[in-house]
């Protein structure tokens, strides 16, 4: 069999996207073709896969999780974060702005990619992609708690996380921030702090078979105001991208001296022409991995 590094490719995209406190591993996922194989596979872990694999029928349980798309994914998504957690970390530190703004073309561009499965639109879509773009701005402007690196904390925050991950529009990342649990995470992968990462790793894992069935069963059965639901997330999460801000108040002081601060929208400044240029660029990425999913999405997820 043929190695599907496409998928590989759309789990890197989802790894990086997952690291950015704002953007959602799950809006990537979804513009890129394989939100659904997703959703399934994953359900299947704790549904017709356990099933299987209790009876000792490994080849059957392989195939019910669709195990090559699975691996090729979490490579990526894995690959994505041991590599680029620092160069992120690095560029929310020193140049937040751009960073933003690209990310802002990216979501603003889901936005109506992730709407245009809403079908019809009406009233009651409406109403619950109100409640989500509300629920989503009140969630993304909540300051982060005290950090914490306590192994039980980190396990709570990432099965949280986790939950945010795989839903378009929420983005575990910013979850973690609010929790006060982000910094702790990355630290903990950059020196390779095998207990807290294990803690996270298996709060995430609990996070992720119960959830993932629930959102199937959603999706499966309230498809309509579910995607709308999905599509207010996105719009409400914008607010937590906003390239400028101003430092409120100091929150808490990280074990190499920076300074975690409560920050506020402000109004556009400094090299405002590069800001709009990446948030283009972020718009013009997301779209061509939308359309790549399109093309590519039922190969590679047979």
């Amino acid at each position: 069999m043929n190695w599907p590094w496409s998928v590989t490719a759309k789990g890197f995209a989802m790894g990086v996207a997952d690291l950015v406190p704002g953007v959602s591993g799950g809006t990537v996922a979804f513009i890129a073709g394989i939100y659904d194989p997703l959703l399934d596979s994953l359900s299947s872990l704790s549904g017709a896969g356990l099933t299987a694999l209790r009876q000792g029928k490994l080849v059957e349980a392989w195939n019910a999780v669709n195990g090559p798309f699975l691996v090729a994914l979490a490579l990526g998504i894995v690959t994505a974060i041991a590599t680029l957690a620092s160069p992120l970390h690095w560029l929310l530190e020193h140049h937040p702005v751009m960073l933003r703004a690209f990310f802002v073309g990216l979501v603003a561009t889901s936005v109506p990619l992730v709407g245009k499965h809403v079908k019809p639109w009406g009233l009651d879509t409406w109403v619950w992609a109100a409640i989500g773009c509300a629920v989503a701005g009140f969630v993304t402007s909540l300051p982060p708690l005290v950090q914490t690196d306590h192994p039980a904390l980190l396990m709570a925050a990432g099965a949280l996380a986790i939950c945010a991950m795989l839903l378009p529009g929420i983005s575990g990342s910013f979850l973690l921030l609010i929790l006060g649990a982000y910094a702790p995470v990355l630290l903990a992968v950059k020196t390779l702090d095998l207990t807290k990462i294990g803690a996270f790793g298996a709060g995430a894992v609990l996070g992720l078979l119960m959830f993932s069935r629930v959102l199937k069963w959603l999706l499966s059965v309230h498809r309509r105001p579910t995607l709308a639901l999905l599509t207010g997330f996105l719009v409400g999460s914008l607010q937590a991208l906003w390239p400028w801000k101003a430092q409120v108040r100091p929150l808490y002081t990280h074990s190499d001296g920076r300074v975690e601060w409560l920050l506020e929208n402000v109004a556009p400044q400094g090299n405002i022409a590069a800001a709009l240029g990446l948030a283009c660029l972020g718009g013009f990425v997301v779209w061509g991995l939308h359309r790549w999913g399109n093309t590519r999405g039922m190969k590679d997820v047979g």
